[in-house]
């Protein structure tokens, strides 16, 4: 699936309504884009623990679309990283990290320090105290 439009169409045909009805909730989704240029930001935003943690309390457990029908939002939300996974899956957040490399520095900042930190020192916008 290419955008929030287009998983909101999917969404008033599976669940009633218009796609209106869906649109901030797939936009919701997909806002990790804005932060990562490729589809890894989908580790961010397409599991379970984003859908519990971020998009039920935002939206709550259900709402009532344009057609008058009670819509769960997990549903919704679990159609969307189905449809951007094929129809094949919904990876977990444990899928995601456990493919990661760990580095030193995501070990309580013992060593090393993130790429992102080390650009932004070059550039000159940020000071850091052990320096």
């Amino acid at each position: 699936m290419a955008n929030a439009h287009i998983h909101s169409k999917s969404s008033a045909r599976k669940f009633g309504g218009i796609p209106e009805d869906y649109l901030n909730i797939h936009i919701k989704m997909d806002c990790s884009k804005a932060y990562v240029a490729d589809n890894r930001h989908r580790a961010l935003t397409h599991n379970n623990f984003w859908i519990h943690e971020v998009m039920i309390p935002i939206f709550g457990y259900t709402f009532k679309n344009s057609a008058g029908k009670d819509v769960c939002v997990k549903d919704i939300c679990e159609q969307h990283i189905l449809e951007d996974f094929g129809m094949r899956f919904i990876p977990t957040a444990q899928d995601y990290l456990e493919n990661m490399d760990f580095k030193d520095w995501m070990q309580n900042g013992i060593k090393d320090i993130p790429s992102s930190f080390t650009k932004l020192k070059e550039k000159g916008n940020i000071k850091v105290m052990a320096d």
